[in-house]
């Protein structure tokens, strides 16, 4: 079964970067709970641009992982789904 996945962007000002942190560290131990992997990533040249990457087996399990979440993903509708290759 292919897998589904969620993207989400943001730019975090350097005061808010500790809030940030927390923030991520708190949905990390939510989606983990909920059987799904959650990865950030910071551009390299331009410090304070995340994207956040949450990813389920299935559809059904990511869209109620993000229903639960601590803290709420901008569009977690945008779901994209694995393609098989």
């Amino acid at each position: 079964m292919p897998k589904a996945l969620t993207i989400q962007r943001s730019t975090v000002p350097a005061a808010d970067r500790a809030n940030y942190t927390n923030r991520l560290k708190a949905l990390r131990s939510h989606y983990a709970a909920a059987n799904c992997r959650f990865w950030v990533f910071e551009e390299l040249s331009l410090p304070g641009a995340f994207i956040e990457f949450t990813e389920a087996d299935d559809e059904q399990t990511l869209s109620t992982a993000h229903a639960s979440a601590p803290h709420k993903t901008l569009d977690p509708s945008r779901v994209y789904q694995e393609v098989l290759l």
